[in-house]
């Protein structure tokens, strides 16, 4: 068991039943999620000694989300209390050619306006083998961003591994920003995650002969696209995930990993999709699994795109899947037939 650390912000989650939409249903479904937190789930089913360190609000809402972390056995004991509100995301899933929607209502939240007096990172980092965060999480604000800085610092300090996915929103801040502020970090960056447009958005890294719309993908322009980021950064790894949207509701999906030497690519699903979100930090949290349990760069990346490509059949923000049954996608057995 290895202790993995994840940084972010836990949001409640209000979706509307089924894939009715908003303002069509008068019920929301309310649960949890958020990119570190989904990771830290994932991890803790895969046996790991998972950590997710945020703020939230010390009310019984801040609670709830706390327990939700607490049932898949995620130790929160590094959760500062106070601020004001836990953010808020709304889902409204999509299907067939009607795309998912997502609207954001977390200004303010308690983990945008941490401070550093909240988190004791030497005492949070001891004994640790890994740090995840995201590209979502220096968004938030000013304060964050340095949050995370600090904790990469720290990180690196105490030899411990650091992995972040890309994770651009443009809702949350601009591209300009986003490179600014990404640039400063990657230099404690060991494993870099990214699929077809973060590393376009927020470095100006782009696949050649790809249409995103159109769901085309090329293999050798994303070749390029992992060595330049290797180049620029000196990332021991970097990821990139290979999704070909047909609609909301079909997508092939595989993933590449390049170690600065070989580059390795996973089978391709074709998924029918239950929830689409999710979907990356799943794909994040299986390659950290892999390495740091020493998995072969070909084994990693076949683990990682089988354990996401099972979240897309789970509805919620949680990969709510274990070891063995990744590894029996991962080995061939696809073909969903009732396990007696």
């Amino acid at each position: 068991m290895n202790k993995i650390v994840t940084f972010g912000e836990i949001m409640l989650r209000l979706m509307p039943e089924g894939y009715y939409r908003f303002g069509q249903d008068s019920k929301f479904e309310a649960t949890f999620g958020g990119g570190e937190a989904n990771v830290a789930v994932s991890l803790a089913n895969f046996g790991e000694d998972a950590y997710f360190v945020s703020k939230v609000p010390a009310h019984d809402i801040g609670q709830c989300a706390i327990n939700d972390l607490r049932k898949y056995g995620v130790n929160t004991n590094y959760v500062a209390r106070g601020g004001e509100r836990l953010g808020i995301y709304y889902i409204e899933r999509g299907a067939s050619q009607r795309p998912s929607k997502v609207i954001y209502d977390r200004a303010h939240s308690s983990i945008s306006e941490a401070s550093s007096k909240d988190f004791k990172w030497k005492e949070i980092f001891k004994d640790a083998k890994w740090f995840h965060f995201t590209g979502i999480t220096p968004a938030l604000s000013d304060e964050a961003a340095e949050l995370c800085l600090t904790a990469c610092k720290e990180a690196k300090k105490q030899g411990v591994k650091v992995s972040c996915d890309l994770n651009f929103r443009k809702k949350l801040w601009t591209r300009e920003k986003a490179q600014e502020v990404m640039t400063k970090l990657m230099k404690y960056v060991d494993v870099c995650i990214a699929n077809e447009e973060d590393a376009s958005d927020v470095f100006g890294i782009s696949a050649k002969d790809t249409d995103l719309n159109s769901g085309k993908v090329n293999h050798e322009g994303y070749k390029d696209v992992a060595k330049q980021l290797k180049d620029k950064f000196g990332f021991e790894y970097v990821a990139i995930t290979l999704r070909e949207s047909i609609s909301a509701s079909q997508n092939n999906w595989a993933a590449m990993l390049y170690d600065g030497k070989e580059y390795y690519f996973s089978k391709k699903y074709n998924m029918t999709i239950i929830d689409r979100v999710g979907g990356g930090d799943s794909f994040g949290a299986g390659l950290i699994y892999s390495l740091v349990n020493k998995k072969k760069p070909q084994q990693a990346i076949e683990f990682a795109v089988a354990a996401s490509c099972l979240k897309h059949s789970i509805q919620g923000d949680y990969n709510r899947v274990s070891v063995a049954e990744v590894e029996a996608l991962a080995g061939g057995n696809g073909s969903g037939r009732v396990q007696r």
